[in-house]
């Protein structure tokens, strides 16, 4: 009788302890929420004013410490003339605070806009945002990454690597990439072809 009441009780327990939601991103067709943020220059960025000019591709990174995102965000940089060349800006977005962001430009060479998501607000938008495990924060704690210290008030969370591509008249999603493997990203040569 006791072993039932215990997982009985366990039950009960695990109904009343909210589950974090998992992020599925926003889906092709969607329409993409307007945003507000500085960029690494101090200048405001309005995803509604960029869209006057063209498409957006948006671009949500975990941090200057990632390996995989500044080899993304540096491939991207280096072809930064064709996304413009297709009428289009190149946007990144990331949880860290702005000096990390200035690591994040000496390490990639970014000329694109890059933003700190304040509160995570354009994240949780996106539906990118996610709270790292405490298993996950111990592993990247003993590696010397302090996502606290990088990412301020954001705290733990990051975005899962994903990429937009917003079309200008209807501010709808028309590409989507959306990994939870933070080791895959999407190529240069496939956000080309869908702008």
């Amino acid at each position: 009788m006791r072993p039932i009441l215990s997982l009985i009780f366990a039950f009960v327990i695990s109904l009343a302890v909210p589950a974090q939601k998992t992020p599925e991103g926003l889906f092709i067709n969607s329409k993409a929420p307007d945003f507000r943020a500085k960029d690494q220059s101090g200048l405001e960025v309005h995803l509604k004013d960029l869209l006057k000019k063209g498409k957006v591709v948006l671009i949500f990174y975990q941090g200057q410490w990632s390996p995989y995102c500044n080899r993304e965000l540096r491939n991207f940089n280096d072809s930064v003339q064709q996304i413009i060349a297709k009428g289009a800006t190149l946007v990144a977005v990331t949880p860290e605070m702005p000096e990390n962001i200035m690591k994040t430009i000496e390490k990639t060479s970014a000329t694109f806009s890059i933003l700190s998501d304040t509160d995570l607000k354009i994240m949780k938008a996106y539906d990118v945002a996610y709270q790292v495990d405490a298993n996950t924060l111990t592993r990247y704690h003993n590696t010397g990454i302090d996502l606290q210290k990088n990412n301020g008030k954001n705290g733990n969370y990051l975005p899962v690597p994903a990429a937009y591509i917003i079309e200008k008249e209807s501010s709808t999603i028309t590409y989507r990439f959306f990994e939870p493997n933070y080791k895959k990203r999407p190529s240069v040569k496939e956000i080309l072809a869908n702008l």
